[in-house]
């Protein structure tokens, strides 16, 4: 079991690092999440979800609808977050890289963003991280480590995310019984050897809320459901089949063998709650977010960080 884990570690590390080198001013996201996820299959995974690419206020569940055209731009913040299973064993790690070199300012709501700024953001998540990572270990309360990053955070000047949180995994369950917060909890939960966690802050300068878009390429089989359209029992079928417990992309249909009226089916399969919507998340008040993530296994002494 660890192996499969160290393995599916190994791939989202080397995919993560092969992005941050490719990723450039003027790129297609489509293309990028496109690349991420063939580099998963191609190294011996499979996706555990689509990959997000979350720009500026955009803060999660954005991956490319089909035909996207949305073009990378100096100055973006980038939240790039991916995962991979092997046999059901999954690793999920995020990262988050300024586009281009240029000083700004860059806007976003009634926010200007210099250069400096952006890096400090992108510093302060990822230390953010290590302080949770630094606090993990058997009998630690899930509430102490989301303490510890908020406190971490706002000494920086900055805000948590209160309304996103880690998540425990187990076997095919990408989100399973546990939530490692980014703030402190009155929860008094511990954590045991074994455990494994993907920890993931995000750090703004809004007001540390996020909120539904309207949008949603991202979508979960989650149960049977007695349906009208043949094309949309056909493509529940298939959802069922291939993707199983795992999410899957709207994009990923469209070369689905014998899929017809894919936009009339998925309408009936989201209202008749047989697919679960994912939406794309925004920050409230139009402030930049950045991310920063490791999956971990915990241990005796500590915990193992499978994706570093």
């Amino acid at each position: 079991m660890t192996d499969m884990y160290q393995k599916a570690g190994k791939i989202v590390k080397d995919v993560r690092e092969m992005a941050v080198s490719e990723v450039h001013e003027g790129m297609k996201v489509l293309d990028l999440t496109n690349l991420i996820e063939s580099e998963i299959m191609k190294r011996g995974g499979l996706p555990a979800f689509p990959c997000n690419i979350s720009i500026n206020e955009v803060t999660a569940h954005y991956t490319s609808p089909p035909g996207d055209e949305t073009i990378l731009q100096d100055g973006d913040l980038v939240k790039i977050d991916l995962g991979a299973h092997v046999d059901g064993y999954i690793a999920d790690s995020a990262t988050t890289v300024m586009i281009g070199s240029g000083e700004g300012p860059y806007q976003s709501g009634d926010k200007k963003y210099t250069t400096e700024k952006q890096l400090e953001m992108i510093e302060t998540v990822n230390q953010a991280l290590e302080v949770a990572i630094s606090n993990i270990r058997p009998g630690v309360e899930l509430g102490k480590i989301g303490g510890a990053v908020e406190e971490y955070v706002k000494s920086q000047g900055y805000l948590p995310v209160v309304n996103l949180a880690g998540h425990s995994m187990d076997r095919w369950i990408l989100h399973s019984k546990l939530s490692i917060p980014n703030v402190k909890e009155n929860n008094p939960h511990k954590i045991e050897e074994g455990d494994v966690l993907a920890i993931e802050p995000f750090v703004t300068d809004g007001v540390g809320v996020v909120g539904d878009m309207k949008d949603t390429f991202i979508f979960r089989f989650l149960r049977d459901r007695p349906l009208r359209l043949v094309p949309a029992r056909k493509l529940l079928e298939v959802i069922k089949t291939k993707y199983g417990t795992f999410s899957f992309a709207k994009r990923w249909l469209n070369d689905e063998p014998g899929i017809r009226q894919l936009n009339p089916a998925m309408r009936q399969l989201v209202s008749s709650r047989a697919i679960y919507p994912y939406h794309v998340l925004r920050e409230k008040s139009g402030a930049r977010v950045v991310q920063a993530e490791h999956t971990v296994i915990v241990e005796s002494d500590g915990c193992r960080v499978i994706t570093q």
